[in-house]
């Protein structure tokens, strides 16, 4: 991902923060030269100092017989929205995009246990769906079975992160707060979250 320095990102602490807030990530592969894609939801955690993530596809989907010694690139979107020139006090100027982005590099292992794929499962539950947890303890195995069986469960062990954050760094001040201050006027959650965003990165 092309980063100017200026915009690059480098507290780990905050970027795990954003993959795990951004948790429906696009998973990318591109053995033998053809690429895929995948829209996956996903949970991050750290196994020492390497983050790890977990995921989960359906079998009849051909992308994962693409896992092999190569890397595949997670990318996570953070808050985004459109810059208008009418912020700015510096004029002529030009609309851009500000966002927050992560892509993330590693290397992937398939989990065929039962147990384990299970167990997998009943985390992203535990994440997203806690009030169902209990249902999900109780469903039937045959039933939990079949559907273990047509997905397949594996992990991405990140070997290097790039991080961009694109929040007018190369704007002074005064047009910061400009930007912030438009954002911070939209009624869309996106806009404030990015406004919030670039508040912990004035300087």
């Amino acid at each position: 991902m092309y980063t100017p320095p200026y915009n690059r990102a480098e507290d780990h602490a905050e970027i795990l923060d954003m993959m795990r807030a951004h948790n429906f990530c696009l998973l990318v592969t591109g053995a033998g030269g053809e690429l895929h894609g995948t829209h996956l939801p996903c949970l991050v955690h750290e196994r020492g100092d390497r983050p790890i993530i977990e995921l989960h596809m359906a079998k009849a989907n051909p992308q994962w017989q693409q896992f092999f010694d190569d890397d595949v690139l997670v990318v996570f979107s953070g808050p985004h929205a459109y810059v208008s020139p009418r912020w700015y006090a510096r004029q002529p100027s030009v609309p851009t995009w500000n966002y927050a982005a992560v892509h993330a590099y590693g290397q992937v292992t398939i989990f065929d246990d039962p147990s384990t794929k299970h167990a997998a499962q009943r985390r992203l539950v535990a994440a997203h769906d806690p009030e169902w947890l209990a249902q999900f303890d109780a469903l039937a195995q045959d039933y939990v079975g079949s559907m273990l069986h047509n997905i397949v469960v594996f992990e991405v062990a990140v070997t290097r992160i790039d991080a961009r954050w694109k929040l007018s760094q190369n704007r002074g001040r005064e047009e910061q707060d400009l930007v912030i201050e438009n954002l911070e006027r939209s009624g869309a959650a996106g806009d404030q979250a990015l406004a919030a965003l670039m508040r912990r990165h004035l300087v």
